[in-house]
C-alpha cells in the first residue's frame, strides 16, 4: 500500500563510488578498442520480476532498452553484506560471458568466464586486453 513516501535503497559507500568511477576510466578505453560499450548500472534480465543490476557492464553493439537479456561482461564491486556471488547462476542463465568481481576490502580482482552453466577463473579476458592481476595493480584502492 502506498504510504506517500518513496522508499529507496541507499547508494553504496563513497569508496564504492570512487572505485566504480576508476573502473569506468580503466576499462573504458579497452572496451572501446574491443568494440564494446561500457555503462554504469543497468538491468540484466527480462522484466521487473526477474533481473539483476551490476555495477558496470560491457556491451556488444545493439544493446538497448530497459531490460538487457545479457551482457558481454558485468562488474560487481563487493560491499558489506553483498550478494554479488549469489548472482553468478543468474548471469550464467543469461549467458553473460565474463564476470569481474572486485573486492575493495581484500583488494582483489577475480575474473570469471562462463563455462557451460557455471563460471571458472581466468588469467586473461577474452573480450578486452586485460587480466585480473594487471587490473588489481592499476587500481588506486580507496580507503574503506
Amino acid at each position: 500500500m502506498w504510504d506517500g513516501v518513496l522508499h529507496l535503497n541507499p547508494a553504496p559507500a563513497f569508496s564504492h563510488a570512487v572505485l566504480e568511477s576508476q573502473l569506468t576510466r580503466l576499462l573504458g578505453p579497452l572496451a572501446d578498442a574491443g568494440g564494446l560499450t561500457i555503462t554504469g548500472l543497468f538491468n540484466v534480465g527480462e522484466s521487473a520480476n526477474d533481473y539483476r543490476v551490476p555495477d558496470l557492464g560491457l556491451h556488444r553493439a545493439g544493446a538497448s532498452g530497459v531490460w538487457l537479456p545479457t551482457a558481454a561482461l558485468v562488474v560487481e564491486i563487493i560491499s558489506p553484506d553483498d550478494e554479488s556471488l549469489d548472482k553468478l547462476s543468474f548471469y550464467a542463465k543469461h549467458k553473460v560471458d565474463e564476470v569481474l568481481i572486485v573486492d575493495p576490502e581484500k583488494r582483489t580482482v577475480d575474473w570469471l568466464a562462463i563455462a557451460g552453466d557455471t563460471y571458472r577463473p581466468v588469467e586473461r579476458s577474452a573480450l578486452i586486453e586485460l587480466g585480473p592481476g594487471e587490473l588489481a595493480q592499476l587500481i588506486d584502492w580507496p580507503q574503506s
